[in-house]
């Protein structure tokens, strides 16, 4: 008997939707069953992403035309403001969602409205959304009806100051998070910036006086730190496809031995590595995992603490992430389907 819970993928069309589709194919306790998007409908999957030949027969479907009622749980990979056009309805039919979009990460409604632009069309539905980043929220996930996927650089940010915090060891005023991204973190989406002859060859900031990912990553360190907390962050695009690469600093408040603190706070933490002490963490290193690779550093033993954490954005980033949130909420060991090892060279 096949006991395979069911999933439909909004918006597969995407590097985060395919990365789903990638996982979910070999998951073994789940199905895809319903894949949607407007401008493939009617498209086999497997023409589009030949990758999935002999793994997926489905063809897309268009949104509007789609069962998504009958699924289990729905991943929602869409552009921002799309996922809580539907939701409501699929949370009245019983399916759980998974949002890898930004629709309900930020719990104050008018700073949401600010960074995104538009007016929330379910912000009664905020409150109850379950930021899924499970290495800080994993009880409430389980039992959770809506998960709020985290984003990319705001994953790699957050893990790598957990530990500082949750030991009150840093002054909270003084965090920098210096983040580079690959640039399929721009999205599938045509534009000159994404360009090869624009990226290759090339490394640049952006968005300094502002990203979207700042209010989010402000949020998750001043739950854990219980206090607002003060945090500069700038993003730069590297010449990659894949990778998330965070150098993070903050001044210590008092003294105490940073590599045990690390390693005994992600002990029991299957997607978080903690690196040897003086190691460097490579982004290659987790490419197509699920992984986050952390080192902690005290240069010159002075009072400075710089943190290094690594990802691949589509996968702990988005997609993979999403998969480890979906095993949490039906019971499944909650490595099931991302034990891929990464790819070298």
């Amino acid at each position: 008997m096949d006991n395979r819970i069911k999933c439909g993928i909004v918006g597969a069309t995407g590097y985060s939707g395919i990365e789903l589709l990638r996982l979910l194919v070999d998951h073994p306790q789940a199905e895809i069953t319903v894949v949607t998007s407007r401008s493939e409908s009617g498209k086999a999957v497997a023409d589009l992403y030949p990758n999935l030949r002999g793994h997926l027969e489905l063809k897309f479907q268009a949104p509007d035309q789609a069962d998504l009622a009958g699924c289990d749980v729905v991943f929602y990979a869409t552009p921002n403001g799309t996922a809580m056009q539907t939701v409501p309805e699929l949370l009245a039919s019983d399916v759980r969602v998974i949002d890898l979009a930004a629709d309900f990460r930020i719990q104050d409604i008018q700073e949401w409205e600010k960074w995104y632009g538009m007016s929330h069309a379910c912000p009664e539905l905020v409150p109850e959304a379950v930021y899924g980043l499970p290495e800080l929220n994993r009880e409430a996930i389980r039992s959770a009806r809506l998960v709020a996927n985290p984003g990319c650089y705001v994953t790699s940010v957050t893990l790598g100051l957990m530990p500082l915090l949750h030991a009150k060891a840093i002054d909270l005023d003084s965090i920098i998070a210096d983040a580079k991204s690959g640039v399929s973190g721009a999205g599938r989406g045509a534009a000159v910036g994404s360009l090869f002859a624009e990226v290759g060859d090339n490394f640049k900031a952006y968005g300094v006086p502002g990203h979207r990912h700042l209010p989010e990553i402000s949020q998750n360190l001043s739950i854990i730190a219980e206090r607002p907390v003060s945090l500069t962050f700038v993003p730069h695009l590297l010449p990659l496809i894949r990778g998330i690469h965070a150098t993070l600093y903050a001044k210590m408040t008092r003294q105490l031995d940073l590599q045990d603190l690390y390693e005994n706070t992600f002990a029991e933490e299957t997607f978080v590595d903690v690196m040897p002490a003086g190691t460097h963490p490579e982004t290659r290193t987790c490419k197509g995992t699920n992984m986050c690779r952390v080192a902690v550093h005290q240069p010159q033993e002075k009072d400075t603490v710089v943190v290094l954490s690594v990802i691949d954005n589509l996968v702990k980033g988005a997609a993979g992430q999403a998969v480890q949130n979906m095993n949490l909420m039906f019971g499944f060991a909650e490595h099931s389907g991302l034990q891929q090892t990464a790819l070298l060279p």
